[in-house]
This record gives structure tokens, sequence and C-alpha cells, in this order.
């Protein structure tokens, strides 16, 4: 056994044009989340613990889009999804379309722990909520005045707007972005970045864990549901690894790429970085994501084929980086 590993993300395809004040808000985001891991780690916590604490944390920072920060639907209102998956017993729990849950990994693992079920959505998981006594506010609490400016570019633009975090102040590079030829699932998008986020961890006794929370694309339909929530394709976690994936969803979706990741190493025998960069190149088509992983023996592993990747890792030997690109 290799000792404990985490890795965190906010997200795939990063806009090159990124400011630096905000390639260093974000590195400093997740430097700060992947303390809190290394802290709990180091204390004992066991992995699925620290899965849902340092989500729980990038979904109260409104940096990344997830929580407080949520990209919003067409109507202009918010609807969360997540899931979290313990490899010891492959037992798992997830939630969509939530709309006043502060932190939907929690109630994602209350489904998990505390229902006879792996998923609640809309209505049934905001009523699961109330009974459970979790933390809810307004839907107006998850909205942001930059989101409110990025929503209205998407509505111009007439398209699913990808999130960068770029001041919308002032922009105009938006109707440009909106001639690429990028496409998802047939549709034409202005530009690619929803940052969902995600943690994987596996603990000092091997046991992997992963959780993955996002509020989906921008100027999405209302009801649509992305990979983050759907165990295998958006998370996955067993007794090999745990593996939290980011990107464009229908990609992802039709990938299975969580499990993937996990197959390839249960059926193929390859090592975790390995199984990662095979699974990138080959199951993605022509889609563009990123994931995290970890495995029972203390490594960890990530890889994307969009521009850059929002991501931080760290091993009980001391080993850690932050990095985008």
């Amino acid at each position: 056994m290799g000792g404990w590993a985490i890795a965190v993300h906010g997200g795939a395809g990063v806009d090159p044009n990124l400011p630096l004040e905000r390639q260093e808000q974000a590195k400093h985001l997740l430097t700060r989340c992947l303390n809190i891991g290394i802290s709990a780690l180091r204390s004992s916590l066991p992995a699925i613990d620290v899965v849902e604490l340092v989500v729980r944390e990038l979904e109260t920072d409104p940096y990344f889009n997830s929580g407080r920060g949520s990209a919003l639907t067409e109507k202009g209102t918010v609807e969360m999804e997540a899931s979290i998956m313990d490899g010891a017993g492959r037992r798992c729990g997830a939630v969509s379309g939530v709309t006043t849950v502060k932190n939907p990994i929690s109630l994602a693992r209350l489904v998990m722990s505390k229902s006879p079920h792996s998923y609640l959505a809309f209505a049934g998981a905001e009523e699961f909520a109330r009974q459970q006594g979790v933390e809810t506010v307004d839907n107006e609490y998850f909205i942001t005045e930059e989101n409110v400016g990025m929503l209205k570019l998407a509505k111009e633009a007439n398209t699913i707007l990808f999130d960068y975090r770029i001041p919308t102040i002032g922009l105009d590079t938006c109707s440009a972005a909106a001639e690429t030829s990028l496409q998802m699932n047939g549709l034409p998008i202005s530009v690619y970045a929803p940052e969902t986020v995600g943690c994987v961890v596996v603990d000092g006794e091997g046991r992997c864990a992963a959780a993955t929370s996002t509020g989906g694309l921008m100027n999405k339909k209302s009801g649509r549901i992305g990979d983050s929530p759907l165990i295998g394709a958006g998370t996955y976690a067993c007794e090999v690894c745990g593996v939290s994936c980011t990107g464009e969803g229908e990609a992802i979706i039709r990938g299975t790429l969580a499990r993937e990741v996990a197959a390839v190493m249960e059926y193929k025998g390859l090592g975790l970085q390995e199984a990662v960069d095979f699974v990138i190149r080959e199951r993605l088509d022509e889609g563009k994501a990123g994931l995290i992983a970890v495995s029972n023996k203390g490594e960890v592993a990530c890889g994307f084929n969009s521009v850059g990747m929002f991501r931080g890792c760290a091993t009980e030997d001391g080993f850690m980086e932050v990095n985008i690109w």
C-alpha cells in the first residue's frame, strides 16, 4: 500500500486568455481545498468523508461552477447536480435538479447513506433534503452577477455558452467565438469550459472514493442532466480506483469515462496513469474532457484533451502540485 493520495479539479477546458489574476485565484482556491483534504487524511478520516468535505468547500466558493456560482439555465435559474461514490462496497448517491440545497454533494451522500436509492432528482430530491434537515437557501443565493452577464451573452449568441470565468465587462469576443466550428451533440457552441468540481481520494487504508458537483451548462435547457451525477460517467469508485470527470458532459456520458478507467485497470491490467491516458485518447471521440484519478496503491493521475484543466494533487510522501495548463 502506498499511503494516501488526493486530487481535486475545478473543470477542464480553460480559455488560453484567462487573465493571470484569475489563474492565481483558481490556484489559490485549489490549494486551499487540497490542504483541507490533506489535514483530514492526516487525521485518518476515511476517503468518503474527505471527498465530501473538499467538494463542499468548492461548492461554497463561487469561483467554479458548482453550488454558489453555478451556471444558469435558459430560465435564469440554477439546477445543480452531484454524485459521490465509496469504492468500499461500491456504494453511491446522486442528485439532480436541486435548486435550494446549499451543498448538493452532502445531499448526494445522504441519498447513499439514508435512503434505499442511489439517485434522487428535482422535486423528490428537494423533498428528501427537507426530510433530512440539510441547509437550504433561496435560489438567488447561487446566482452571481457574473453568471447573469454570461447568460445574457449566451442568449445573444443563441448558444450554450461554456463558462470561462472571464469578466464579462467589455467582452466583445462572444460573436467571434460563436462562429467557431466547435460542436456538442451536433449543436454549435461558442467556447468550451464548464468548470465542474470534483475530488478523488485514497486513504491510508487503501479505500478509494470520488465526488463530483456542478451547475451544468450556461443557458442549458431546464431539466438537462449532464455526466456529473451519473455513476460510471462523471464519477466512479471501486476497490481499484476513484475517478472524477469534467468537460463536455454529453461526450463523457457516451464514453462512460469514469468507469472505463476502472475497467481497463481491472480487465487490461493497465496502471493508473496508463489507464487515464488510454481513456482520454480512445473513449472521447470528438469530445473534450479531463479527469482526475487515484488508485488503491496511493497513486494519483490526471489527463485531459482540452486546452487546460484546473487541478491539484498531493500524496502522503510530500508531493503536491497545482496546475492549469
